[in-house]
């Protein structure tokens, strides 16, 4: 079966399609809540979740634009949607200028292949979630601060000052990581 077919099937809630649609992108959309979720339980919960609102609603797509695209936004904002029940977003001031600006370290640079991504993700996932969500929708999934700002409820400057702090936040915690395996 293609694509087509399978959302098809999915459409008339055949099981095996909806099978066959969960197997296909499990580990893409599993990757995302990894990232939005403090730990792999609750990205699993997450994953779970998601695809249960995706069969529910799966009759909404359109087959306009990219399904995958489609799925992504819906886990996102699966996401977004239990941090906001969690009222955990931070609220920070809007004045990014006053913030210290980002070093730029090119040695470290160097060392930086010798992070694994799961070091990473980690380092990102321990950031204070609102940091972590600003981060992966601005960094990773290509959002702009506009659009980050309507889909959690927070200011542009917001946005961008809690970007920032996580981006400082994170180099700091890849100083620490190199300089402990030097």
């Amino acid at each position: 079966m293609n694509e087509l077919q399978i959302i098809a099937g999915c459409k008339e809630q055949k099981r095996e399609a909806q099978k066959m649609l969960y197997e296909a992108y499990a580990r893409k959309m599993y990757s995302i809540c990894l990232r939005y979720s403090s730990d792999q339980d609750a990205a699993q919960d997450l994953l779970q979740d998601g695809f249960m609102k995706v069969f529910a609603n799966i009759g909404s797509f359109q087959e306009k634009g990219s399904f995958e695209g489609w799925l992504k936004r819906i886990f996102i904002n699966l996401a977004l949607e239990n941090l906001r029940k969690k009222k955990s977003i931070i609220q920070t001031s809007d004045d990014v200028q006053n913030l210290p600006d980002i070093v730029d370290d090119s040695t470290e640079d160097e060392q930086m292949y010798k992070i694994s991504e799961t070091e990473l993700l980690k380092m990102v996932q321990d950031l204070p979630r609102g940091y972590s969500m600003v981060f992966n929708l601005y960094a990773i999934e290509d959002y702009s601060h506009k659009e980050i700002a309507e889909m959690m409820g927070i200011s542009e400057g917001t946005s961008r000052s809690q970007y920032v702090r996580a981006r400082q936040i994170l180099q700091e915690k890849v100083k620490q990581y190199i300089k402990q395996r030097s």
